[in-house]
């Protein structure tokens, strides 16, 4: 009896190895860096404090993150986390919302000359983009473009931005047809790093996506839009566009740290490995997986992929 129960022990064993993909014990963290993160202290409700969550991450084995604010830049946030968290590769940058003035070149000017040189992110307006909803409600806003062509405050923002090598563009809440115009146009400035922000979750379709792609810019994935109701069936959206688009394309990040009521959302390390191993559950190749959430961030960032 204690031989069969041996050999059937065996076997289950020699199954389980079978059908379970050698690849997805290779799923972990190390060398991750998320993209997008929102980060205590702010001023609405936030998760984790900075600093309680650059040494979770880092305990965690990733690489670094990109600290994000709607309405602070956060050079000056990753200059002090570095100092409080060593060997761990913190960044910040600056929103072009109402708080900030805009599109406010000379504060994105002050954000990038801030000590360190840590601030390498400019984001057109996220929080108070423009929309017909808004418009029609006489509600605050900051427009980017009129009559299909990008405002010249804009055009001179990217203009600079292209004269700085290192710095990243993020296309913010721009619609998909803002976001080419945005795209065409700091290519044509020399802008190296351009990433779409959260690219699905703003209406591009996978040949917007494409286009994007073809033109050098990052197609942004985050696992904050899949939580909550429908999630597997977004997830699956998500590597079906992920797939077509070219894992070459994309970055895989959280964009997590808000506190909505009544939910149980994962710290952003956690989250980001949540988000993994969801990817590849649905079929993604963990090299592709490594590539999205490791290679491309560093390579967006203008960082050695391979630290």
């Amino acid at each position: 009896m204690m031989r069969v129960g041996w050999f059937a022990a065996w076997m289950m064993a020699v199954m389980v190895i079978a059908v379970v993909p050698s690849q997805a014990q290779e799923l972990n963290l190390r060398g991750a860096i998320d993209f997008h993160v929102h980060q205590g202290p702010d001023s609405v409700k936030r998760a984790i404090d900075a600093d309680d969550l650059a040494r979770l991450s880092k305990s965690m084995g990733m690489r670094g993150m990109v600290m994000k604010n709607h309405w602070q830049p956060t050079a000056s946030l990753a200059y002090l986390m570095r100092k409080q968290v060593p060997d761990f590769e913190i960044f910040g940058g600056v929103t072009q919302n109402i708080a900030l003035g805009g599109i406010n070149l000379e504060a994105v000017k002050r954000m990038v000359a801030t000590q360190g040189g840590y601030g390498r992110v400019i984001w057109l307006p996220t929080f108070d983009n423009d929309t017909p909803v808004k418009r029609a409600k006489n509600q605050a806003s900051v427009p980017i473009s009129k009559d299909g062509k990008l405002l010249p405050s804009v055009l001179e923002l990217i203009a600079w931005i292209g004269t700085q090598p290192g710095l990243v563009l993020e296309t913010g809440h721009a619609t998909p047809q803002e976001g080419l115009a945005i795209i065409r146009e700091a290519k044509a400035r020399g802008i190296k790093h351009i990433v779409v922000t959260h690219a699905p979750d703003l209406g591009w379709t996978v040949e917007q996506m494409r286009e994007a792609g073809a033109q050098g810019a990052y197609l942004e994935f985050v696992y904050h839009s899949t939580l909550g109701s429908g999630q597997a069936e977004k997830l699956k959206s998500y590597a079906s566009m992920i797939r077509a688009v070219g894992p070459r394309h994309c970055i895989m990040a959280t964009d997590l740290g808000d506190v909505p009521p009544g939910t149980n959302y994962p710290l952003e390390p956690q989250g980001f490995l949540e988000f993994m191993q969801a990817m590849h559950k649905e079929g993604i190749p963990v090299a592709d997986i490594n590539l999205m959430s490791k290679t491309n961030p560093a390579l967006a960032l203008g960082l050695n992929p391979a630290p």
